[in-house]
């Protein structure tokens, strides 16, 4: 509970004594159905240890969720507060995978007793109960198709309360906004519930037919052909980040003086995303694509990359194509979506004097225009052959500067607005062992020097072109130019970021 935001522990709190509350008439009033109650508790207790003790030793994929259709079964079949209690067990016992473990065991409990009691409720109100058959009414025959009616509201009100809780923990646990905190989570959890939900009625009607108990047993075999389903679904997408981290490895050995920008560039994309309120799906595509912009780098010859000297013109066109490579290495990945456009326009810039299109303002696709901003902050801010890394706050500044020229000021503020509340933690720091920032210039070589710390002043007299971020070597021209491109020739796309754009101008990338 510690490590919890005072609002999220009186949240959570909340939720315990609320489904204390639900449960305590099952517990304190006579007539509870207790061998039902222990039947179903026990069978969905042992559905959740399944997951985390799998009898034959395979490991169980992760995001598997929790057996509803179990808990929905006791919401058709027993009354709201004993629903609630058999929710219990299993989910105190389900699978957690962050921490605090038991805070969120506790949670878990909580939030599902408050949802079965709340669905069962719904069922209630409308007649469930005599539309599936009494208990002591033996043999007879449920009220066909009237009973999936008060099912079906009781699936999407348990659907709706647990989506409620989730979005409030979101809010108060990671301080999210509160338009963010519920979008997507609804949209993503009712057809799920709606099948567990539809299980639980087959479960239900079997225990109340004459074959009774072992009839509803069978319903198990549905369930599990359905979680192993989703468990293909989970393996997909390891399989997918198995294939997007093989890139990115990829391009990390072959330019190492970039390692962890992908990442860093991917967490500051999704920041981006996620302050500007787009989908849960959406802006997972966003991360990817900032994971993956520099891909295209795989077809630059690696003597370019490492080039420890000034590009020609020659060299520096080659680079300029990293965008149009990385977007024909990932054309037939399906998955990427949207992020193979951003991969293709990352370096295109609002008033058009990017590449390779040239195109300006709303032509550029969004999450190119996300990857831009996210791209060239993580390119002030990380240590690189050439520079330092500048402060946050220094670079956020250079990005305000160059909003509506070279960025969208629209990304600029959403990544400015979520620094200020978040902070920036990136999560790789594997460039932190680049030891190559030499410490003095040779005297007899002031052409070629490499820059000892950023300067923070606008760019001296040069070729005009576009404005870009002050504080880094201009590659338009002169002894400051020369020396970035001599000293880290591979860095085409944090530098131009870094440069705003004017290494484009002049001819050059590095």
């Amino acid at each position: 509970m510690r490590v919890l935001p005072p609002g999220a522990r009186a949240y959570i709190l909340c939720a315990v004594l609320g489904a204390l509350a639900c449960v305590l008439p099952a517990l304190l009033r006579p007539g509870t159905p207790w061998a039902a109650v222990a039947t179903l508790g026990g069978l969905y207790l042992a559905c959740e240890l399944v997951k985390v003790c799998p009898p034959f030793g395979e490991r169980v994929p992760e995001g598997i969720g929790s057996f509803f259709p179990v808990v929905l079964a006791a919401v058709l079949l027993l009354p709201p507060s004993a629903a609630a209690l058999v929710a219990v067990p299993g989910a105190l016992a389900g699978t957690v995978v962050q921490r605090p473990a038991l805070v969120r065991r506790v949670w878990h409990g909580a939030q599902q007793a408050l949802a079965a009691w709340a669905a069962g409720h719904a069922h209630g109100l409308l007649g469930g109960p005599a539309a599936l058959g009494g208990p002591g009414e033996p043999g007879r025959v449920a009220d066909f198709p009237y009973v999936m009616l008060p099912a079906a509201v009781a699936a999407v009100v348990f659907c709706l309360v647990l989506t409620a809780l989730d979005g409030g923990v979101l809010a108060t646990a990671e301080r999210r906004p509160a338009a963010t905190a519920w979008r997507g989570l609804l949209t993503r959890s009712l057809g799920p519930h709606c099948v567990h939900g539809l299980a639980g009625l087959m479960m239900a009607v079997m225990w109340r037919s004459p074959y009774g108990l072992p009839a509803a047993l069978l319903v198990l075999l549905p369930m599990y052909i359905s979680c192993w389903v989703f468990a293909q679904y989970h393996r997909e997408r390891a399989a997918h980040r198995a294939t997007i981290r093989a890139l990115v490895q990829a391009v990390d050995i072959k330019d190492r003086y970039t390692r962890g920008h992908s990442e860093r560039v991917g967490q500051a994309s999704a920041m981006i995303a996620r302050e500007l309120g787009m989908a849960e799906d959406r802006l997972e595509v966003v991360r990817i694509a900032g994971i993956l912009h520099d891909v295209g780098k795989l077809g630059v010859p690696t003597r370019i990359l490492r080039k420890d000297g000034p590009l020609t013109p020659e060299e520096r066109r080659i680079i300029e194509l990293h965008p149009e490579y990385g977007h024909e290495m990932v054309r037939g990945i399906g998955f990427l979506g949207e992020a193979r456009a951003a991969i293709l326009h990352h370096h295109e810039r609002v008033d058009g004097s990017g590449y390779p299109y040239g195109l300006t303002g709303e032509q550029i696709p969004v999450l190119a225009r996300v990857v831009a901003v996210a791209d060239a902050f993580d390119a002030m801010t990380s240590t690189r052959s050439y520079s330092r890394a500048r402060p946050v706050p220094t670079a956020l500044g250079e990005l305000e500067r160059c909003a509506g020229a070279q960025f969208d000021p629209d990304m600029v503020g959403a990544l400015v607005r979520a620094i200020g509340r978040h902070g920036w933690c990136p999560v790789v720091t594997s460039d932190d062992d680049l030891q190559v920032i030499p410490q003095a210039a040779p005297a007899s070589a002031p052409a070629s020097a490499p820059v000892p710390a950023p300067d923070p002043t606008p760019e001296p007299a040069g070729p005009p072109g576009p404005p870009g971020l002050s504080g880094l070597p201009a590659q338009g021209g002169g002894a400051r130019a020369h020396t970035n491109i001599h000293t880290h020739a591979h860095t085409d796309a944090e530098a131009d970021a870094e440069t705003g754009g004017a290494a484009s101008a002049a001819g050059g990338t590095g």
